[in-house]
């Protein structure tokens, strides 16, 4: 399969995945239990009599469409989308891209910070591991990939925040930037924007407020990419050709680089594209721990208050990101092995 084919294939993918995604988000939020309308026109009553606080919720949710058929809202949802108009929040009257906007670039950024941090540590532990068989180096490796693997989101997170931000006081435990430091987006990812705006003062804080948060996200990635770069090298290394690579003389070094690290490859980044959705998935729990203001949180917040379109569009802000790599993972396979693209 030629590579242009195999880029038209999995693109034309991205919109029947995001559109079964709308569908189940959609219908999943209105069959929780609690109504949006109900609580907002409860918040809103001073005084009011419960016979009063039920009517205005009928005529909030008359006027937000709430009470017309399922599938007839869901229609109106699609037609919105596609003018990319996501509503309004019920909670406030923000528009939802705005909301949307706002917290995105902070969860890219926390989600490749632990991307990073995870296929450093991972990858180097995993090799020294394999390299290493049988040695303690090797079962040290194991232990700590299993332990960190099987750490729960939030307890690596919330003892993070007792050992480094109560008891050492070393490291911030809440937000992304301090407020004193007036930081107005220009757009939206910090690092860009200290260069744009000629605010270097900004990256160091930036940068503290990251570290708990993408090292608790990194935890579970970098046990498990342990495991799968310590199995993948060994793998590679009882094949032919790197004996015969070994036989020829070549430098241990270089049969490492150009033979067992690249026939390695293709199932570490797979590996990689498919946990990036679990990372996405991660930094709800992690944002809300942090009370780190991304799309997870905005989420979170969306689901304590049932605010129907708030849920939808952070929904698939994460729905998207997770197409997408898994898009260019499959390219990237495709050009580290060919024959993983052939049908």
């Amino acid at each position: 399969m030629s590579a242009g084919w195999l880029v038209i294939r999995r693109l034309a993918a991205v919109p029947v995945s995001l559109l079964l995604l709308s569908a189940i988000v959609f219908v999943a939020v209105r069959l929780a239990p609690g109504s949006p309308v109900t609580a907002v026109a409860a918040a809103g009553a001073s005084g009011q009599s419960t016979a009063d606080i039920s009517g205005d919720a009928e005529r909030m949710g008359t006027a937000l469409g709430l009470d017309e058929p399922l599938i007839k809202q869901y229609a109106g949802f699609l037609a919105d989308l596609s003018r990319l108009d996501l509503g309004t929040s019920i909670h406030g009257g923000t528009a939802v891209t705005t909301l949307i906007g706002q917290s995105l670039p902070a969860t890219i950024e926390l989600a490749v910070a632990a991307m990073l941090l995870a296929t450093a540590a991972g990858m180097c532990a995993g090799a020294v591991a394999a390299l290493r068989r049988g040695t303690w180096i090797d079962t040290a490796s194991r232990l700590a990939g299993t332990i960190g693997y099987s750490l729960p989101w939030f307890a690596p997170g919330v003892l993070g925040i007792v050992i480094f931000g109560v008891w050492l006081g070393r490291l911030p435990v809440i937000g992304r930037l301090p407020h004193d430091l007036g930081y107005r987006p220009t757009t939206g990812f910090v690092p860009v924007d200290a260069v744009l705006q000629g605010r270097p003062e900004l990256i160091g804080p930036w940068a503290g407020h990251l570290i708990l948060p993408a090292v608790t996200l990194a935890l579970s990635l970098t046990g498990y990419l342990i495991r799968v770069v310590r199995a993948s090298m060994l793998d590679v290394l009882g094949e032919d050709f790197v004996r015969t690579a070994r036989m020829k003389g070549l430098a241990p070094g270089a049969v490492l680089r150009r033979h067992v690290l690249r026939g390695a490859a293709p199932p570490v980044v797979t590996v990689l594209g498919l946990h990036f959705g679990t990372l996405l998935g991660g930094s709800v729990v992690t944002e809300t721990v942090f009370s780190y203001p991304g799309v997870g949180n905005v989420l979170v917040n969306g689901i304590l208050r049932r605010d129907y379109p708030v849920v939808q569009a952070a929904s698939l802000a994460i729905g998207l990101l997770f197409v997408l790599v898994n898009v260019v993972v499959d390219l990237l396979c495709q050009m580290l092995d060919p024959r993983s693209g052939r049908a």
